[in-house]
């Protein structure tokens, strides 16, 4: 059974810096973009949203699709992550929290804008390709399309 994610990438407005968090998993802290599972009856532009807003108190429009990301493996299983594109709409930055853990297990540490030399500057970066490929995919005009795509069925 496939389990989901996703990850949001929200720039500045001229696409020079992009929104990290610092998360403390298993003694060591990791930089990535705000994201997290996907929920029972959400979809991945709705997780992104919700995500986006716990971890950061940003309002965001997903504009956009990065990556689509699948794991299959024994130690893991089947896992998924849609990196989403998004332009800020409202709310005010600052570290928010993870709802579904205690105060004191919470593992944000820290939120702020990073350019490319900053972000290869870190230690720990999650995915380790996302510095290399991200520059190139915020450079693509999108013009509001976005190859991903939800289908219901009746």
């Amino acid at each position: 059974m496939w389990v989901g994610g996703v990850r949001v990438i929200i720039t500045n407005e001229d696409k020079t810096e992009i929104l990290m968090v610092r998360q403390h998993h298993e003694g060591r802290d990791i930089w990535m973009v705000p994201g997290g599972g996907i929920e029972d009856g959400e979809n991945s532009i709705e997780a992104a949203i919700r995500e986006a807003k716990e971890e950061t108190d940003l309002d965001i429009d997903v504009v956009g699709v990065a990556w689509h990301i699948e794991e299959v493996s024994e130690a893991r299983g089947q896992r998924f992550v849609n990196y989403m594109v998004a332009k800020i709409t409202g709310g005010e930055l600052k570290l928010g929290s993870d709802p579904e853990l205690a105060s004191d297990k919470q593992v944000l540490r820290e939120v702020r804008f990073m350019n490319k030399k900053e972000i290869d500057s870190l230690e720990n970066i999650y995915p380790k390709f996302f510095n290399d490929e991200i520059w190139q995919v915020l450079s693509d005009d999108l013009n509001g399309m976005t190859y991903y795509k939800l289908r219901y069925q009746d």
